[in-house]
């Protein structure tokens, strides 16, 4: 872990990915006084597969079809 002024880490702002990728955690402080950490967050999530979505919704029917049956009742 890294400590770095609050005045440091304003002027560094532009490379704060490269100060947290060689650091992994930087703590801030403020006249000596650590107020603030910064913390890479964890790796990716996985994106949700929209075909199992899909596949475990109910089948409906199609538009035009749920159209004609709302017409033909009324």
């Amino acid at each position: 872990m890294k400590t770095i002024s609050i005045r440091e880490l304003r002027a560094s702002l532009g490379r704060l990915d490269e100060l947290i990728e060689r650091h992994g955690e930087l703590a801030v402080t403020r006249r000596g006084k650590v107020i603030a950490r910064v913390v890479p967050i964890g790796g990716r999530r996985a994106m949700p597969s929209h075909a199992e979505l899909r596949s475990a919704l109910p089948r409906l029917s199609s538009s035009t079809v749920l159209i004609r049956e709302e017409r033909d009742r009324g």
